[in-house]
């Protein structure tokens, strides 16, 4: 799967990841439910770490099509709210 990160770039994700990442993205929703600005931060950072590690960079000149599209690190709790569907980030 690529996944696409915000503002850094797309990486090349094997769908074996999902499940983990799901771990995060769910914890990720508790946490913009509860409005809990802290630990939005820390596990979205978690988050986009997880991709980083497990992934692979595509070339700055590839343009592939994103199945997932994460937010920046530097994105506000609305800003992510706006970009959730039911699902969260992480497609089940």
């Amino acid at each position: 799967m690529i996944v696409r990160i915000m503002g850094e770039g797309q990486v090349r994700l094997d769908d074996s990841h999902v499940a983990e990442l799901n771990g995060l993205d769910d914890e990720l929703l508790k946490e913009m439910e509860g409005g809990d600005e802290v630990g939005f931060r820390r596990t979205l950072c978690a988050l986009l770490d997880k991709v980083r590690e497990l992934g692979t960079p595509l070339p700055d000149d590839a343009l592939e099509p994103s199945e997932l599209i994460l937010p920046s690190p530097d994105s506000s709790l609305d800003e992510v709210r706006q970009m959730l569907s039911d699902d969260g980030l992480i497609p089940g």
